[in-house]
């Protein structure tokens, strides 16, 4: 029995997997639960699925654990996050936590030898030569649960001898790739994704395509290529997870059902698959496949995300940072939503390219970002 630890428990990814998890009891064991905030759905999960160790982030939530659940490790605030990112008592991680929360604990995972299964884009955004550097001397197996790097690494599986033309990762285009982007979108609007049920933050990121700049960048570490043989399609159905065209030509794709569940389980019993209940695709009621390029100058999230990759790695920490707070900003409604790629490339173009070279190091950089952001904020967009 494989046992896991759950960062990110209470989130979209978190209850995906412990769905598969729920599906194979004979395969999982949960020993660690991190949660953020949400301590009734924490709970809940801790009385279904009993793990050895949980996480929140607030003290007073942990003292309510710690009384309820006398027998298990409650830990809490950053140096719990700390201690509980350090256990080595697990065979397979996901890392699930939301924007640049995620990197310490993940760099902790993959330097302590633990296969990592990511979900956190914005870890190989901030970090990915350092998270790819720290996996390859710690022999450390880094899977992903995204739908579309998932899609990209079955296709390479079985082709390491063949060269790799270019990656064709496949995007929904989201709420408004066929409609005006405007100063009265609403959030609601945003948030009013076509196919997939995510998170606030994700889903707006999507919206705007910066998601998919994201996972250009994470693209970029995972599979060693260059910007220039990743190009972004959109595939409106989003059945055609991604695709990979080979030098002589041929491309091959990921073809399934819309559902996180599946990449999940494939990275939780790497490299074998597992049976699930979800509906499988009949080719005979698609129809058609069609794709679509992407309007550069409709989404500039997507523009920035090739540019930061071309400026330097401190530029990455810059997109990521500065996303997080106008995103935040816009979900509560404290600026317009043509405002998140007009902060985003102001606060790019403000800083000089700067070496960065350990998890702190980053960790600063992107604080003192996200202060100057919020200064830019309350200046220029208020």
């Amino acid at each position: 029995m494989k046992k896991i630890a759950i960062f990110g428990s209470t989130g979209s990814i978190g209850t995906s997997t412990l769905n598969v998890v729920r599906e194979n009891p004979l395969l999982f064991d949960v020993v660690t639960l991190v949660a953020g905030k949400n301590i009734d759905k924490l709970i809940e999960q801790i009385e279904e699925f009993r793990p050895n160790n949980v996480y929140i982030i607030d003290e007073e939530n942990a003292k309510v654990l710690k009384e309820r659940f006398p027998n298990i490790n409650v830990y809490c605030s950053f140096d719990g996050m700390e201690e509980i990112s350090n256990l080595t008592d697990f065979d397979i991680s996901v890392s699930a936590l939301v924007g640049i929360a995620g990197l310490k604990p993940t760099y902790n995972m993959i330097k302590n030898g633990k296969t990592v299964a990511l979900a956190n884009k914005e870890v190989l955004v901030t970090g990915g030569k350092l998270i790819m550097q720290t996996a390859k001397e710690s022999g450390t197996k880094l899977l992903t649960v995204d739908s579309e790097h998932s899609a990209i690494m079955q296709c390479l599986n079985g082709e390491e001898e063949n060269k790799i033309n270019k990656i064709l990762l496949t995007a929904s285009g989201g709420p408004f790739f066929d409609k005006d982007i405007t100063d009265d979108i609403t959030v609601a609007d945003a948030l009013n994704h076509p196919t997939w049920n995510m998170g606030k933050k994700v889903t707006i990121d999507s919206s705007t395509m910066m998601n998919k700049g994201f996972e250009v960048i994470e693209a970029k570490w995972l599979f060693d290529v260059e910007p220039s043989q990743i190009e972004v399609v959109v595939h409106r159905k989003s059945l055609v997870h991604s695709m990979v065209q080979y030098n002589d030509g041929t491309i091959m794709a990921n073809i399934g059902p819309k559902s996180m569940q599946i990449p999940i389980a494939y990275a939780l019993n790497y490299p074998k698959r597992l049976s699930n209940n979800i509906e499988k695709l009949d080719l005979f009621d698609v129809k058609d496949l069609v794709f679509e390029k992407p309007d550069l100058s409709k989404f500039k999230c997507l523009d920035l995300a090739y540019k930061a990759i071309k400026r330097g790695h401190s530029s990455q920490v810059v997109l990521n940072a500065a996303d997080e707070v106008l995103v935040e900003a816009f979900i509560n409604e404290e600026i317009k939503y043509t405002q998140i790629p007009l902060g985003i490339e102001k606060m790019i173009n403000s800083f000089e390219d700067r070496k960065l070279n350990s998890v702190d190091e980053i960790l600063a950089f992107d604080r003192e970002v996200k202060e100057k952001t919020r200064e830019m904020i309350e200046k220029d967009f208020k």
